[in-house]
């Protein structure tokens, strides 16, 4: 089976084609239940298909496509080739054993966005990590792991980062708290080479780089990191992505999502600028 080459989206056209089909289902009058009936499936297999979180079977596509009245066939032609690339899996399922199953889902939608933001307060994000610095935080969260796991794992981190160098890349916006700069993180060596790769990153064009500093108190993230994914295709609705100790939460209704929009504008608006951001690092670069 052919993989999907970093920049492809199998992620996004899971999510597309399962909205087409809710769409379809929507329009005939169909409840769930009836349409799982129809493909001898239950409900919840209907909602997950509809929501792009499980595969796609092409004939289980071809009896709903019938259900609800689909008979053209460029429409339908159109509609199966999206099960195709859909199933396609994607480059880093190549680290299916050490990626835990909440996090793949993650790591698709992030190989597939447009827009990536986000506000980190323990750890620098992942985006922007050095191997040296990765390898310590990933020390942290699996110690009993063995080496060649956690360098995997590392491996990994690094070929995510691949995409922000490329012309198509995204574009990446991150607010990064005063404490996730100052702690320790693998000792003074590892510290000093990720901010100095901090500077480096943030001159990139598709990269813009803040920090909330301790002196500006209380800010609109005080709930915790947070991510959110913006998709270049206009059917497709943010992602909000927070992730918890043993897992994530994925929050995608407009009602959920638009706290986490405003926290981040605000987050923006009263934090350094880039220029100070530099100014900061550089003098974090001094102390050290």
């Amino acid at each position: 089976m052919s993989i999907d080459p970093p920049g492809s989206a199998s992620t996004v056209r899971r999510i597309m084609l399962g909205a087409s089909l809710r769409r379809l289902r929507e329009e005939r009058g169909l409840a769930r239940d009836e349409a799982g009936f129809h493909i001898r499936a239950s409900e919840s297999k209907i909602s997950r298909m509809e929501l792009g979180r499980v595969g796609f079977k092409t004939r289980d596509v071809e009896d709903l496509l019938t259900l609800y009245g689909v008979v053209d066939d460029d429409e339908r032609r159109g509609l199966l080739e999206m099960v195709r690339e859909a199933n396609t899996p994607g480059w880093w399922h190549k680290y299916g054993e050490v990626l835990p199953n909440w996090f793949v889902t993650y790591v698709g939608l992030e190989e597939a966005a447009g827009v990536i933001r986000t506000y980190e307060v323990q750890f620098v994000p992942g985006l922007l990590q050095t191997a040296a610095y990765a390898r310590s935080v990933i020390q942290l969260g699996y110690p009993d792991a063995p080496d060649a796991v956690i360098e995997q794992r590392v491996h990994l981190r690094m070929q995510r980062q691949e995409r922000l160098t490329h012309r198509d890349g995204p574009r990446l916006w991150a607010v990064i708290d005063e404490a996730a700069l100052k702690r320790p993180i693998g000792g003074r060596a590892t510290m000093r080479e990720q901010i100095q790769h901090l500077l480096e990153v943030a001159t990139l064009p598709n990269i813009t780089l803040q920090v909330m500093p301790f002196r500006f108190g209380m800010h609109a993230a005080e709930g915790g990191a947070f991510t959110i994914l913006r998709f270049p295709e206009p059917d497709l609705s943010d992602v909000v992505y927070v992730e918890q100790l043993w897992g994530a939460l994925y929050l995608d209704k407009r009602e959920d999502v638009d706290p986490y929009l405003t926290a981040m504008e605000q987050l923006c608006v009263e934090s350094t600028t880039p220029g100070a951001t530099a100014e900061i690092l550089g003098e974090l670069l001094r102390e050290m």
